[in-house]
C-alpha cells in the first residue's frame, strides 16, 4: 500500500505503457524456460555417453538443438530489453517531462525557499533511479520469482526431493538477510540522494558566481566547502557501499555452500546409483542457475530502496500545489484584444507569506490608459512588490487591484501576462542568441521588429558591432555583455513584444545619463498609447510622468507631477536635490 502510494503519480504512465511491460515480462519468462531447458539435454548426453549410447547422428542432434535455443534466447532477450528496458527509458522521458513541467507551474515563492542545485540534482539523479527500478528491477524481480520457483520444481520432480532440500538449506538465509539489510539501504539511499543535491548545489552556485568568487579571491576557501560537500558525498556513499560490499561476498559464500553440499551429498547419490551421472550434471547446472536469482535479490532491494527514496523526494515536490492559479471565476472570453490597460488599486495593502510587517498599504492609484506612472523611494519601500502583484507572481487581496475595469484574479494567465511588458531589475538573459533573447515572447517574430525594437532600446549599434551581429550567442545570464547591455537587451525584449502595458524596474540604472536620455527618448514613440510603470532611482528618469509617487515603508507618502512635488519640499524634493549636487560634483571633478 505504501509503495502503491510512492508511486502514486506514475499510474497515468503505466496504464499507457501496462501492455508493453506485460508483454515484456511474458517474452523474459519464456527466455527463463528455454534457459532451463539447455540442463535437462546436457543431463540426458551424459547418461547417453556414459552409456554408450551416444551415436555421431544424436551428436548433431543435440547440437542444433542447443544452438537453435541460444539463438531463440538472444532474439528474445533482444526483444524482452526493447519492451522493459525501452519502455523505462519512455518512463525516465515522460516522468522528466512532467517533473520539469510542474516545476514551469510553482508559484515565484516557491523557488525563494528551494536551490537550483537540488531541484537539478531532482531532475537528474532522481528520476534515474526511478527508471532503473522500472527496468532493470522488473527484469530481476521476474527471474528471482520465475527462475526460483521453476528451478526449484524441476530439481525435485526430475532428479531427487532429498538432494534439493538439502542443497538449497543455506538460501533461505539470503532472503532473510535481504529483509533485515532492506530497512537499512532505504534510508541510507535517501541520505546519499540528498548528500548528492547539496553537492550539485555547491557546484552550480559557484559556478553561477564564479566572478565573484575570483573577485574577492575566494578561490581557496570555495574549493574547501566543496571538499567538505564532496566528503559528505563520498562518507554517506561509502557507508552504503560497506554494508552493500559485505552483503554480495555473503551471498556468494552461502550460494558456494550450495555447491560443496550438492558435489558431496549428490556425489555419493550417484556412486549409490540412486541419481544417475546426468542427472547429477543438470542438478548442477540448475543449481548455477539458481545463484543468479539470489544474487538478483540483492540487486533488486537496493534498486527497488533507491528507486523509492528517489520517487518520496520527487512527490514533496509533485505535491506542491502552486499558490498561484487561474481561479474559477477567470473570465476565458477575455483577450489581449478587450481588454483595456487602465489600472488601477484600491486600498491595497499586502503582507509576504511568513512576514509580520505589510509590504504596502492602503495603496490607491488611479492610472488611466496611455498614462506614465513613476515610483520612487528608497530601497525596501515596496516599489518593485507593487508590480510584482500586478503580474500575479504574488497573490492580491480579492479585487484591490484592476485592469481596464477586471479584476486581476478574473483575467486569465495567459492574458495578463500577455498584456505586461516587464523589465525586471535582474535582467535575466538565456544561454542563447541575442535574436532569440529580444524574440522570447514570439519566437516566430520578423526579423524587422526585432531590430527595431533593439533601435528604441538603444542597442542596435553595440549589437551590430558583434562578429555575428544578432546571431551572437550569450554566456550563463547575459555574461558576455556588459551590464548596460543586458538591461538594453531586456527593455528590447519587453516592448518586441508590443504589450499595452509596459513596466521598467529600475531598468536604465546600468546606463549613463546621456544614453538613458536617448533611450527615453525612444521609448516616449511606444509609452505614446502603452500604460506605463516607470521605477528609478533617478529623478531624470521620472521627471516626464504624468504622475510619480513616493513610496515610504510600503505607503505612499507624496504623489503628484515633478514640479508640484519639488514644491512640497519633502522626500522627493530631497531626492532631487542630493542627486543635482552629485552631478555637480562629478562634473567638477
Amino acid at each position: 500500500r505504501d509503495d502503491m502510494k510512492t508511486y502514486g503519480y506514475l499510474k497515468e504512465f503505466l496504464k499507457q505503457y501496462k501492455w508493453r511491460y506485460i508483454w515484456g515480462i511474458v517474452v523474459l519468462i519464456f527466455v527463463d524456460i528455454l534457459q532451463l531447458i539447455t540442463p535437462k539435454l546436457l543431463g540426458k548426453v551424459t547418461d547417453m555417453l556414459s552409456n554408450n549410447q551416444l551415436s555421431m547422428r544424436n551428436i548433431y542432434i543435440y547440437i542444433v538443438l542447443i544452438m537453435v535455443i541460444a539463438l531463440c534466447v538472444a532474439v528474445l532477450r533482444y526483444a524482452w530489453r526493447m519492451l522493459v528496458m525501452g519502455t523505462s527509458r519512455e518512463l525516465e522521458y515522460w516522468l522528466r517531462n512532467k517533473f520539469f513541467a510542474h516545476l514551469e507551474k510553482l508559484s515565484q515563492s516557491f523557488f525563494n525557499n528551494r536551490k537550483t542545485g537540488d531541484l537539478m540534482a531532482h531532475a537528474t539523479n532522481d528520476i534515474n533511479a526511478v527508471r532503473m527500478a522500472f527496468g532493470p528491477g522488473i527484469v530481476m524481480i521476474t527471474d528471482a520469482v520465475f527462475l526460483t520457483l521453476s528451478t526449484v520444481i524441476i530439481m525435485v520432480a526430475t532428479i531427487d526431493l532429498r538432494l534439493t532440500i538439502i542443497a538449497l538449506m543455506p538460501l533461505p538465509v539470503i532472503a532473510a538477510m535481504m529483509l533485515i539489510i532492506g530497512k537499512h539501504t532505504h534510508r541510507k539511499n535517501k541520505e546519499i540522494q540528498e548528500a548528492f543535491s547539496i553537492l550539485t548545489d555547491r557546484v552550480q552556485e559557484n559556478i553561477s558566481g564564479i566572478r565573484v568568487v575570483k573577485s574577492f579571491v575566494q578561490e581557496k576557501q570555495e574549493i574547501e566547502k566543496f571538499s567538505e560537500a564532496n566528503q559528505i558525498n563520498v562518507d554517506k556513499n561509502m557507508s552504503f557501499i560497506k554494508l552493500w560490499g559485505g552483503l554480495m561476498p555473503m551471498v556468494s559464500f552461502i550460494s558456494l555452500l550450495s555447491f560443496l553440499i550438492t558435489l558431496s551429498y549428490g556425489g555419493t547419490m550417484v556412486i549409490d546409483n540412486k541419481i544417475s551421472l546426468g542427472q547429477f550434471v543438470s542438478f548442477t547446472v540448475y543449481l548455477g542457475l539458481l545463484v543468479w536469482p539470489m544474487m538478483a535479490i540483492g540487486w533488486v532491494v537496493h534498486m527497488m530502496q533507491k528507486g523509492s527514496a528517489s520517487m518520496i523526494r520527487l512527490n514533496e515536490i509533485l505535491q506542491t500545489e502552486p499558490e498561484i492559479f487561474d481561479d474559477t471565476n477567470a473570465d476565458f472570453s477575455l483577450n489581449t484584444d478587450n481588454i483595456d490597460a487602465a489600472i488601477e488599486f484600491k486600498n491595497l495593502t499586502f503582507k509576504y507569506p511568513n512576514s509580520n510587517a505589510p509590504a504596502l498599504s492602503n495603496i490607491n492609484i488611479k492610472l488611466d490608459k496611455g498614462k506614465t506612472l513613476a515610483i520612487i523611494g528608497k530601497t525596501g519601500s515596496g516599489k518593485t512588490t507593487l508590480v510584482n502583484l500586478i503580474l500575479r507572481l504574488y497573490n492580491a487581496p480579492k479585487e484591490a487591484i484592476s485592469i481596464g475595469g477586471h479584476h486581476i484574479d478574473t483575467i486569465p494567465f495567459k492574458v495578463l501576462r500577455s498584456l505586461v511588458g516587464y523589465v525586471p531589475q535582474d535582467n535575466y538573459l538565456f544561454s542563447s542568441t541575442i535574436r532569440e533573447n529580444i524574440a522570447f515572447s514570439d519566437h516566430s517574430m520578423e526579423m524587422e521588429r526585432i531590430e527595431e525594437a533593439a533601435k528604441l532600446a538603444q542597442v542596435y549599434d553595440s549589437i551590430i558591432e558583434f562578429p555575428d551581429k544578432f546571431d551572437t550567442i550569450l554566456g550563463e545570464r547575459g555574461v558576455t555583455l556588459s551590464g548596460g547591455q543586458k538591461q538594453r537587451v531586456s527593455i528590447a525584449r519587453a516592448i518586441a513584444g508590443n504589450p499595452k502595458i509596459l513596466i521598467l524596474d529600475d531598468s536604465l540604472s546600468a546606463v549613463d545619463t546621456k544614453t538613458e536620455a536617448k533611450i527615453l527618448e525612444g521609448l516616449k514613440q511606444i509609452m505614446k498609447n502603452r500604460t506605463s510603470i516607470i521605477i528609478a532611482h533617478r529623478i531624470s528618469t521620472i521627471k516626464d510622468a504624468d504622475e510619480i509617487i513616493v513610496l515610504d515603508d510600503g505607503k505612499i507618502v507624496e504623489r503628484g507631477t515633478h514640479q508640484q512635488l519639488l514644491e512640497l519640499n519633502g522626500l522627493y524634493n530631497g531626492i532631487y536635490e542630493k542627486q543635482l549636487l552629485e552631478e555637480k560634483l562629478e562634473k567638477e571633478a
